[in-house]
């Protein structure tokens, strides 16, 4: 038997290093190669780092939430002695300038519900846990130390019932590690508010011809289509009114200092999902009609969703559109995605007595809560801009028809 060492491998765009999200295996667990090691996240995104050869686990390098420098030993395997034919190469992979390297694949994962796990003891024992995959899974995720637990099985296995038992018996408070997308997204909501002065404007619009136009254009959709939320004809009509407004569709290059006005508006569709919060990107808005619109918001809210979303489909928005659907509430003060100047906040649409022409009448109405850089757009320019969403929105007749 012999030694094989496993260091991190560059997980693409340049990264010097990643966190670790989450162990697939422990010391003692045989695994064969290319099988998922480890979930490893990037700026960009969590990927599943495989196994490099088949072998029994020896040790491991970090715990969730700890960085490891490319390069950096990561695993140490005990195999055969006939085999890992590429021992030199994966255990140089990747390793400090100068080093001859082959890069380790690497597969792009949903980012998992990590952020409840209570990093486990990682420690090579002699006395080996017996438990199944799926035990030890569940173990990392309720923060559970399996050395700790006493199996029922056979030879002393611990099987499900054992593992119920400990989660039940923990104590009442749980730490939750602040990790992966969870603590990118922390980090950059900080960062925003912290470096950007926001300007916060909010109008109410009067819906109430749209949500018939929305009614109607559902009623007649062919088989298949996409209903229409009022989210499509939020973009659709945002799209428009930044032809006149350039300025709110922009990023501020603070490393160049220099102001990026784009042409085409590549709306970021603010998602909530199992991992936080993610911004999936709709292209060139103005491409799609009505139905198409609809269609690609689903498709790219759901990928963030169920973590098949693409690297390029999170990133790269203008402007970004967040909803809250039904708990949307009255009023929302968005914080920016930088290096945006510009977020729109949808909240509940409600019917209202309002006074329309000296008399009361019911009507749809639905608050949009915007905020803005105002280091870069002016109070006037903000609020006119939102005057001109209002205006379409509330004549869609003349819009979207």
């Amino acid at each position: 038997m012999k030694r094989h060492v496993m260091r991190l491998p560059d997980l693409g765009e340049g990264t010097v290093s990643a966190e670790v999200i989450a162990w697939k295996v422990a010391p003692g667990d045989y695994v064969k190669e290319d099988a998922p090691l480890v979930e490893m996240s990037t700026e960009k995104a969590v990927v599943e780092v495989p196994a490099p050869v088949s072998g029994r686990v020896v040790s491991l390098s970090g715990q969730p939430g700890e960085v490891i420098a490319v390069g950096a030993e990561l695993v140490v395997f005990e195999i055969e002695d006939g085999a890992g034919a590429n021992e030199r190469t994966s255990a140089s992979a990747n390793a400090p300038p100068g080093v001859s390297s082959s890069a380790t694949p690497v597969r792009a994962v949903t980012a998992t519900t990590t952020s409840k796990i209570t990093p486990p003891k990682i420690t090579a024992t002699s006395g080996r846990v017996m438990a199944s995959p799926a035990t030890r899974r569940r173990a990392f995720e309720a923060g559970i130390d399996l050395s700790t637990v006493r199996g029922s099985g056979p030879q002393g296995r611990i099987v499900a019932l054992d593992l119920e038992r400990a989660v039940a018996a923990g104590p009442g408070i749980t730490e939750i590690p602040v990790i992966g997308v969870r603590r990118l997204i922390a980090q950059r909501m900080a960062e925003a508010k912290r470096v950007a002065p926001h300007f916060a404007y909010v109008e109410e619009v009067d819906i109430t011809e749209l949500e018939a136009l929305r009614e109607r254009l559902n009623a007649t959709r062919v088989s298949g289509a996409s209903s229409l939320s009022y989210l499509p004809f939020v973009v659709a009509a945002l799209a428009q009114v930044l032809r006149d407004f350039p300025q709110c569709n922009a990023h501020y290059d603070e490393k160049r200092n220099v102001i990026l006005r784009f042409a085409a508006v590549h709306a970021g569709i603010a998602t909530q999902t199992a991992d936080g919060l993610k911004v999936p990107v709709v292209r060139d808005v103005a491409s799609h009609d009505l139905q198409s619109l609809a269609t690609e918001i689903r498709r790219v809210s759901e990928a963030a969703r169920s973590g098949r979303a693409k690297r390029d489909e999170l990133s790269g928005s203008t402007i970004t559109i967040t909803s809250l659907g039904k708990l949307g509430g009255i009023v929302s003060t968005p914080i920016l995605n930088l290096p945006e100047v510009a977020i729109i906040g949808i909240n509940k649409a409600v019917e209202r007595v309002v006074v329309r022409d000296g008399a009361t009448a019911i009507r749809r109405m639905m608050n949009l809560s915007s905020s803005f850089d105002h280091r870069f757009v002016d109070g006037f320019d903000a609020a006119a801009m939102i005057q001109a969403l209002k205006e379409k929105l509330e004549h869609p007749a003349g819009v979207f028809v």
